[in-house]
C-alpha cells in the first residue's frame, strides 16, 4: 500500500497520478499529489515505477495501512529500489522498457469496465 511522497523529492509532474489504476492519488497544482484514497491502493507499485524523481514509497504489505515512517523508509534504502532493480531507471532495449504501456491499458481496461457496469446498472432498473 502506497506509504509516503516525499514533498522535497517530487517534481509535479503527477506521472504517478496518471499511472494508478484505481485513483489513489489526485493531483495538485500548488504541489505533491495527495493520497485521497487510500483503501482504494491495490499495491500494483505503478505509482512509484512512473515516479522518475522516487519520491514515493509503496509498503509491500498491501493488507494493512503503513506504519513505517519517512526517515525508516530513508534508512532502508528501498526508495528507489524497485524502478532500479526492473530497470526503469535507465534507457534500454528489450521487454523491460515496454513496461510503461501498461499504465495506458490498466486506465482503458478501467474506463471500460466502468461503462459496462453503468450499462449493466441501466438495463437492470
Amino acid at each position: 500500500m502506497i506509504a509516503h511522497i516525499f514533498e522535497e523529492r517530487c517534481d509535479g509532474c503527477n506521472s504517478c497520478v496518471a499511472a494508478c489504476p484505481t485513483h489513489v492519488l489526485d493531483a495538485r497544482t500548488d504541489g505533491p499529489p495527495v493520497i485521497a484514497r487510500i483503501d482504494q491502493c491495490q499495491t500494483c507499485y505503478m505509482c512509484e515505477l512512473y515516479c522518475e524523481s522516487d519520491a514515493l514509497y509503496v509498503d509491500p504489505d498491501q493488507m494493512a495501512r503503513p506504519t513505517i515512517t519517512p526517515q525508516a523508509i530513508l534508512e532502508s534504502g528501498q526508495l528507489g529500489r524497485l524502478r532500479h532493480d526492473y530497470g526503469w531507471d535507465q534507457p534500454g532495449d528489450g521487454h523491460l522498457s515496454d513496461f510503461w504501456r501498461l499504465g495506458p491499458l490498466l486506465r482503458e481496461g478501467a474506463e471500460i469496465a466502468t461503462r459496462r457496469y453503468a450499462a449493466f446498472k441501466a438495463d437492470r432498473g
